[in-house]
């Protein structure tokens, strides 16, 4: 699995966690939606800067959401 596409399911894994909408996570990280989709398809990758804005709106570390995703890609 590629870095994007593990990255992309781990942030749709813990937004769903959360019971948010592609929406909802974009207004709170200060996101477009379009770019959060984008995201969890793999289309894009995030910076540094989106992965901390996206940890902060999940209430998680960016380094949770990082070993999820490389968890992914190991397995």
């Amino acid at each position: 699995m590629e870095a994007s596409e593990a990255f992309g399911k781990a942030l749709r894994e813990r937004r769903k966690a959360c019971s948010l909408s592609q929406e909802k996570l974009a207004l709170e990280a200060d996101l477009e939606r379009v770019y959060v989709s984008l995201l969890e398809n793999g289309h894009k990758q995030p910076t540094f800067q989106t992965i901390l804005k996206l940890a902060r709106a999940l209430n998680c570390t960016a380094s949770d959401l990082v070993a999820t995703a490389e968890k992914l890609m190991a397995s």
